[in-house]
C-alpha cells in the first residue's frame, strides 16, 4: 500500500492524494481467469478440435502476442492508476478508458482468437444464432452508436461515478457492443467479415456518431459533470479544460485509429502486389524445355513452302 502524504484543502478538510494507491483484486482474479482460460483453450481443447488439420498450428506467434497486448490493454484500462483518475478525478482519463476499452482492446482479442476456437465460442445453437444477429454491420452499428450516446447522458455518468455496480454494467456494455461492432471488420471466421469497400464505409459511418458528444464536451458552457467539479484537481487541470480534453479524446482519438484502418484497407485492396509489379528487378524465368518447344510446333503449324511461277 502506497504512503503517499495527504494534501489539505482548507480549514478543517483533508483531500487523500488521487495517487494513491488501491488495489482492485477484482481485476486481477478477471486477469488470470482470462489467461487460464485461453491456456486450456489452446493445450487442451485446441488439439482435440476437428477443425484443426494435421500439420497446423492451434495456434500462431502473432496471436500470441495480439493476446498478450489484449491482456496489457485490458490491465492498462482497468486498474490502478487509470481506473481511480477516470472514477473520481478526470472525465478524460474516463474517455481513454473507454476508448481503450471499445477501440483496442475488442479488435486485439479477435485477432488473437484462432477461428476454430471462435466458431467453439459461438457454437451453433440458439445463442450462436443471436450472436451472429447481432454482429450484422447494421445491427452492430446500432447498438455500439446508441451505447456511445447513452454513456455521455450527464445524470447516469454521475450515478456511475459514485455507484459500482452501474459503473461496472456500463462497461460491460461497452464493451460487449463494442465487440458487435469490430466482428464485421476483423472477425477471426471470415465468413462474418464484410468486404473491403464494406469495411471502410463501415468504419467511416463509426467515427461519425461519436462528434456529436465530443463537440457538446468541447463546446459546453459551464460544467457538464458535476461529479468531477471537485476541489482536488490532478495536473492543475480545470474542470472546464477537463471536459474539452476529454472531446478532443473522443474525437481525434477515435476519428485517427477509425481512419487509419480505412487507410490501410485501402491499400491492402487497391494496392496489392503494387511494389512487385513495379520493381526494377526482373523475376527468374524457368528455363525453356524441348517438349514445351514441340507442344507449340503441334500447336501452330508450319506456314506453306513458297512456290515459283513460271
Amino acid at each position: 500500500m502506497s504512503t503517499l502524504p495527504i494534501i489539505a484543502a482548507g480549514a478543517g478538510d483533508v483531500l487523500i492524494s488521487p495517487w494513491r494507491f488501491q488495489a482492485h483484486p477484482e481485476v486481477w482474479v478477471l486477469v488470470v481467469f482470462i489467461i487460464g482460460a485461453w491456456w486450456y483453450a489452446i493445450r487442451v481443447i485446441g488439439p482435440q478440435s476437428p477443425e484443426v488439420r494435421a500439420g497446423e498450428p492451434i495456434l500462431t506467434h502473432r496471436q500470441m502476442w495480439l493476446f498478450a497486448g489484449a491482456v496489457g490493454v485490458l490491465w492498462l484500462a482497468s486498474d490502478w492508476p487509470v481506473h481511480d483518475i477516470s472514477e473520481e478525478y478526470l472525465y478524460s482519463v474516463h474517455m481513454f478508458q473507454h476508448m481503450t476499452l471499445s477501440y483496442f482492446l475488442p479488435p486485439l482479442v479477435l485477432l488473437a482468437t484462432p477461428a476454430w476456437l471462435f466458431r467453439a465460442i459461438i457454437g451453433a445453437q440458439r445463442a450462436g444464432r443471436v450472436i451472429r444477429w447481432l454482429t450484422k454491420p447494421v445491427i452492430a452499428g446500432v447498438l455500439f452508436n446508441v451505447m456511445v450516446m447513452v454513456i455521455h447522458i450527464p445524470n447516469l455518468v454521475n450515478q456511475s461515478v459514485s455507484n459500482p455496480v452501474l459503473h461496472y454494467s456500463l462497461h460491460v456494455s461497452v464493451v460487449a457492443a463494442s465487440f458487435f461492432m469490430w466482428t464485421p471488420v476483423v472477425a477471426p471466421d471470415h465468413s462474418m467479415r464484410i468486404g473491403y469497400g464494406g469495411r471502410m464505409v463501415y468504419l467511416f459511418l463509426m467515427s461519425v456518431v461519436p462528434t456529436v458528444p465530443a463537440a457538446w464536451l468541447t463546446f459546453a458552457e459551464g460544467v457538464v459533470y458535476k461529479q468531477y467539479d471537485i476541489a482536488v484537481r490532478v495536473w492543475g487541470m480545470s474542470v472546464t479544460t477537463d471536459q474539452q480534453l476529454a472531446g478532443a479524446v473522443m474525437k481525434l482519438g477515435g476519428s485517427i485509429f477509425l481512419w487509419s484502418i480505412i487507410v490501410f484497407l485501402w491499400f491492402k485492396r487497391f494496392m496489392g502486389g503494387y511494389g512487385q509489379q513495379q520493381s526494377y528487378r526482373r523475376m527468374p524465368e524457368s528455363p525453356l524445355t524441348y517438349d514445351e518447344v514441340a507442344r507449340e510446333f503441334e500447336r501452330v503449324p508450319a506456314a506453306p513452302e513458297p512456290t515459283r511461277e513460271g
